[in-house]
């Protein structure tokens, strides 16, 4: 067990651990922490406490001392920098005509780097951008490109319901929304009405996905042939939070009954059902139990062959006896048909443009007075000739005039 604080650098954060060392702190309070940026400021999230030694994350920093009024002032005036350099760097980016949107500027606690947020469509090209602002700042400078949901997150906003958004409220984390969750909560799937400010699904449809799958496994489905009080017939709707069921009877002309989900046995489930069952065993690799629920499957023909006799060996001689070899599977006469036509396609324009290509070399070999042997043959080549000295080469007791 080890001793570790939970401190957040941000309002709506995560919470990191830091090692207080023998430092007793309150919740809500600010300390001075050692971090991969260098030091920064944060608030207490979580107390002193114990956890296991395999729950913490390497390395696990240490809590330098609590924060004084010196250090809120320094917070105080590191926001104020952070408004003007907000200023500064947009008139940067209009100067430069660069496709990003500015979000949020944040100072380091020793004002050591500034990091800007920014978002943008695609990838941006802000080397010149990064060398003018350092020139301005004469610090480090740090562009990071977030998505639309922290942007949300650090803006903040009324979601459609009239309260705060999620995600700059309470949420430290953004928990993965599929659009299967809004199809089994019955909800309308007009993307104006199920996505969020930032344009993706909202985050409050993970919130009730638990229960909603709960009511699944214990409701019949759409489609489904039941068992009724009065006899078999096919559900038309189902209200999950209420447990009833619309049933449309077989043998009656009448409007679907309402029953409740206790008094009906199923026989054949629905589509839902089916779609859930799918997609599990797609997920763990089973076969799809869509030809179940049309009927059996049909058994494959097995064709019998006859094994082939094994070769005798004469025992005589000393040679130890062969196994017999494994029947091989004759292919269908359409199929062999369709490859012995395949490859003759491929034999026959291989040789017609073995032919083409023969025929041209030979014409050109002619009209540039040479055949096709002479031009394939390299040139031969000689060494370089070596200049001779005075008197190099030359017979003795003859001599210049």
């Amino acid at each position: 067990m080890t001793e570790v604080i939970g401190v957040r650098f941000k309002k709506v954060g995560k919470v990191y651990d830091f090692d207080p060392v023998n430092l007793k702190v309150d919740k809500d309070s600010y300390v001075i922490v050692e971090t991969a940026r260098g030091v920064e400021y944060g608030q207490v999230a979580t107390p002193n406490h114990e956890v296991e030694d395999d729950q913490i994350v390497k390395p696990l920093r240490r809590v330098l001392r609590a924060a004084t009024e010196e250090d809120k002032k320094t917070v105080e005036e590191n926001q104020r920098l952070e408004k003007e350099a907000f200023a500064i760097c947009e008139k940067k980016i209009r100067a430069h005509q660069l496709e990003m949107k500015l979000v949020e500027v944040e100072y380091t606690f020793d004002r050591g780097k500034i990091l800007f947020y920014f978002t943008a469509d695609g990838r941006v090209d802000f080397r010149e951008l990064v060398k003018d602002l350092a020139s301005v700042f004469r610090t480090r400078i740090e562009l990071r490109q977030i998505g639309v949901r922290d942007e949300a997150k650090m803006l903040g906003g009324l979601g459609v319901c009239g309260c705060p958004l999620c995600c700059a409220t309470f949420l430290d984390d953004f928990a993965p929304v599929s659009i299967n969750m809004a199809k089994d909560q019955g909800l309308s799937l007009n993307p104006s009405k199920i996505s969020g400010s930032c344009g993706r699904l909202m985050c409050c449809l993970k919130y009730e996905n638990e229960a909603y799958q709960d009511l699944l496994r214990t409701t019949p489905p759409v489609d489904s042939l039941v068992e009724t009080p009065n006899g078999q017939g096919v559900v038309t709707e189902i209200s999950l939070l209420r447990g009833f069921c619309k049933v449309r009877l077989e043998d009656s002309n009448e409007a679907p009954r309402l029953y409740r989900k206790d008094e009906l046995t199923v026989l054949r489930p629905g589509r839902i059902r089916a779609r859930r069952s799918k997609n599990k065993s797609a997920d763990h690799g089973e076969a799809s139990p869509k030809a179940q629920e049309i009927g059996p499957k049909p058994e494959p023909v097995s064709q019998k062959v006859e094994p082939a006799p094994a070769l005798k060996v004469e025992e005589e001689r000393g040679e130890s006896r062969e196994k017999p070899q494994r029947p091989q599977p004759r292919r269908p006469r359409e199929n062999r048909e369709k490859r012995e036509n395949w490859e003759g396609r491929e034999n026959r324009e291989k040789r017609e443009g073995r032919n083409n290509r023969e025929s041209r070399e030979n014409r050109e070999g002619r009209e540039n007075g040479e055949n096709r042997e002479n031009r394939s043959r390299p040139p031969r080549r000689y060494p370089p000739r070596r200049p001779r000295k005075n008197g190099e080469g030359k017979p003795e007791g003859k001599t210049e005039d």
